[in-house]
């Protein structure tokens, strides 16, 4: 692999390609030689009058904006940093993430000034990144593979988030990755919606495109609505989705209506989907293709493409282009064909180590172990079956959450689903349900339990089921089952 950074890229594009779009955002163009000149300004702004040095760690908190992609750009031509912030953190969780991240800067939209200055560290507006001409030279450090470029924090499901340090030459693998997987086109539009302050959002595709010289097409948040209308209108290729997503796309009332046909495919950037939501997309002709992977991978690193996504329907899918993926059991040993292991995941798209003082047990050898669980089938695809810290064992037997849930989120009237282990003192643990009904239905627990019936063995049902209003989630949208074990204990004293 011959690295190219992606500044040297911008540039590249900037010279050769300066009328080519390269971002739109809120009705405004951003060309290929807009987007280096913003670069060149803000890097002269950070160096200059920011004082901003090599190592040094710079927060951006704020809804999705060009301003952020150039931030990062133009902290990597000075060997510097950059830190994206959950804006729908609490201000004690922010607050720690940047203690942790030792930021000494912080760059804020509008709408998040007032918090961004509560921080008690220097914070800057947006629009202040371009105050410096252009005109002037810094002392550019030289890209390399090796030094650091972005500082993400996990999501923390299960405990404190911890800091991921990508170098340039991860997000350049990463891209690599994601150009294989996608097949980009030079006609290909790329929508994204998810936030850039997760990998998600920001290395799945929207880098991977800009790398490419793509044009991508940037909301500041997700809003169902604006989805299908900018599909429609402005005849998107390419769009990255979470299951919450998906589900409010086809709950919208355009849904039916909405001119999808330009998407030639629709990613999906999650380990289990309900596959009446994949359905609803196969039945238009959007193939959806997943992606599997962590933060600290990249995060593409298992992808299921759409030449299989069709036939491979609820497949995770197979390594991605520079990845090497394996199963082993809880002594780290490999697992055979149809066998359950722990996804271990190696490749130039994976940290080397977590930021300051974090659990680097995760790192093994050269390879990550994600704390999920699959099984390859002899095709060699692979399919998540749930977290090793989901695993319920009851009495004796291996009962996966993932499992149930996709038998119950399949059922007419629910909408979500979640289900955990509880103790229990004859057979250790059982499992428990916890199902949030459509707002305009209320699924029957005699219903139910016949579903599970005909698709499950008994050992594996649900001893209770409890129907909720909503499942709880971290600022990612992700369900913390911990919290959600918690509530049940304490409901069933």
């Amino acid at each position: 692999m011959t690295f190219v950074s992606l500044a040297d890229e911008l540039r590249e594009l900037g010279r050769i390609a300066p009328s080519r779009i390269a971002i739109s955002c809120n009705g405004r163009d951003v060309t290929y030689g807009d987007l280096w000149e913003h670069v060149e300004r803000a890097t002269q702004t950070l160096s200059r009058t920011l004082a901003v040095k090599s190592g040094d760690r710079v927060a951006y908190l704020g809804l999705n904006d060009p301003a952020q992609i150039v931030l990062l750009v133009a902290l990597m031509r000075l060997g510097a940093i950059l830190v994206p912030l959950n804006y729908r953190l609490a201000q004690a969780e922010l607050q720690s993430t940047l203690d942790d991240a030792g930021a000494g800067l912080v760059v804020a939209d509008l709408e998040h000034a007032d918090a961004a200055a509560c921080f008690g560290i220097r914070c800057v507006g947006r629009d202040s990144l371009f105050d410096e001409a252009s005109t002037a030279t810094v002392d550019e450090v030289p890209g390399s593979p090796e030094r650091p470029a972005l500082l993400v924090y996990t999501s923390g499901t299960t405990g404190k988030p911890k800091g991921a340090v990508h170098t340039q030459g991860t997000l350049y693998a990463n891209a690599l990755a994601s150009h294989a997987f996608h097949h980009f086109d030079a006609r290909d539009i790329v929508l994204t919606v998810l936030p850039l302050f997760h990998v998600g959002g920001l290395c799945i595709q929207t880098l991977p495109a800009l790398y490419a010289g793509l044009r991508v097409i940037l909301h500041p948040r997700f809003d169902p609505g604006a989805w299908l209308h900018c599909v429609a209108t402005e005849r998107a290729t390419i769009a990255l989705m979470i299951p919450t997503t998906m589900s409010a796309v086809q709950a919208h009332p355009q849904w039916g209506e909405t001119d999808l046909s330009s998407l030639r495919l629709l990613a999906a950037g999650s380990s289990s989907i309900a596959l009446r939501l994949i359905g609803r997309f196969h039945a238009r002709r959007i193939p959806v293709c997943q992606i599997y992977g962590a933060t600290e991978t990249g995060p593409v690193s298992i992808v299921l493409d759409a030449d299989d996504a069709y036939q491979h329907v609820g497949a995770t899918g197979k390594p991605a282009l520079g990845t090497s993926v394996m199963l082993v059991d809880a002594y780290g040993a490999p697992v055979s064909d149809d066998g359950v292991g722990e996804i271990l995941i190696s490749g130039p798209n994976v940290v080397a180590s977590y930021w300051r003082d974090g659990d680097d047990s995760a790192f093994v050898d050269g390879w990550f172990r994600t704390g999920d669980l699959a099984v390859r089938d002899r095709e060699g695809f692979y399919i998540v079956v749930g977290r090793s810290k989901d695993l319920i064992i009851s009495g004796g037997e291996n009962i996966y959450p993932v499992e149930i849930e996709n038998v119950l989120v399949e059922l007419d009237g629910i909408a979500e689903a979640a289900v955990v282990g509880l103790p229990d003192p004859r057979w250790g643990e059982v499992p428990v349900a916890a199902i949030v009904p459509h707002h305009d239905a209320m699924p029957d627990e005699a219903t139910i339990r016949a579903a599970l019936d005909a698709k499950l063995a008994r050992f594996k049902h649900p001893r209770r089921i409890v129907f909720r209003a909503t499942l709880p989630r971290n600022a990612l949208g992700k369900v913390q089952k911990s919290v959600l074990i918690e509530e049940l204990t304490q409901s069933s004293d």
